[in-house]
C-alpha cells in the first residue's frame, strides 16, 4: 500500500509545534525551537499566512509555510511567497513536498495570487530542481547582500 493514500493537507495550527521542531532538526542538524516558536506566533498576526501540513495516520510528515504579500522590493501587489517548505528524511521523495507545494499553490490561486517567488541557495541543487519540476523559473528578482 502506498502511504501517501493515506496522506492528508490540512492548515497550521500551533498544536504542530513540536513536529516542526522535530522535522527541522532531522532535516538541517540544528533544534531551533525559537526559531519556530516566533514564527507560529507570527501566524495569529499575519492575516496573509497561508501555512500548511502533510499527516499521515495522524503524524505530521512535513510542512510549507508561504503568506500573500506586495508591493515590498517594488513587486506588484498580490504576490505569493513560500517561506519554507521541509520534509521528514523518512518521508522524503515520496511526493509529500510535491503535495504541500501544490496545496499551497492552489490556496494562493483561491484568494487571486498570479506570482509565487521563493528564495532558493544557488547551490541547493535538489531544492532547485524541485522547483523546477513544481514549474517555478528562474525571476527577474536578484538577490543581494552585504556582509557586515
Amino acid at each position: 500500500m502506498n502511504p501517501l493514500e493515506n496522506l492528508i493537507i490540512r492548515p497550521l495550527k500551533k498544536g504542530d509545534l513540536e513536529t516542526l521542531v522535530e522535522i527541522d532538526e532531522k532535516v538541517l542538524g540544528e533544534k531551533r525551537r525559537d526559531y519556530w516558536e516566533r514564527k507560529l506566533e507570527s501566524l495569529n498576526d499575519k492575516s496573509s499566512q497561508v501555512s500548511m501540513v502533510a499527516e499521515i495516520g495522524g503524524k505530521v510528515v512535513g510542512f510549507i509555510l508561504g503568506e500573500v504579500s506586495g508591493w515590498e522590493f517594488g513587486v506588484p501587489e498580490n504576490v505569493g511567497w513560500i517561506d519554507i517548505i521541509g520534509v521528514d528524511p523518512a518521508y522524503q521523495m515520496e511526493g509529500v513536498a510535491t503535495r504541500l507545494a501544490k496545496g499551497l499553490i492552489n490556496d494562493l490561486r483561491a484568494v487571486g495570487v498570479k506570482t509565487i517567488y521563493t528564495l532558493v541557495n544557488w547551490n541547493d541543487w535538489d531544492l532547485l530542481q524541485f522547483f523546477h519540476a513544481m514549474g517555478f523559473t528562474r525571476g527577474d528578482l536578484i538577490n543581494l547582500e552585504l556582509k557586515v
